[in-house]
């Protein structure tokens, strides 16, 4: 890899990290705390908006799974 593009994937990584981060503090952060994480991250507050809204959407569909994956709570159809 060239070192500008492996120093992209760093530099990506760390802002996923960052995201992870703050996702597992609030997954529904304010129009401000949107603007915090985006200065600090480095896009757009929009961006910022979208990506929480494709974690709680990948959060939802992980939570579902592990409900169903697990024994002890049989499928809650009445």
């Amino acid at each position: 890899l060239p070192i500008s593009l492996s120093l992209n994937i760093a530099s990506f990584l760390e802002q996923l990290e960052e995201l992870e981060k703050m996702f597992q503090e609030d997954h529904y952060p304010d129009n401000e705390k949107r603007r915090e994480i985006a200065a600090v991250v480095g896009v757009t507050p929009q961006r910022i908006m979208v990506w929480f809204q494709n974690r709680r959407a990948k959060w939802r569909k992980s939570e579902k799974l592990s409900v169903k994956g697990n024994k002890k709570y049989p499928t809650l159809s009445a």
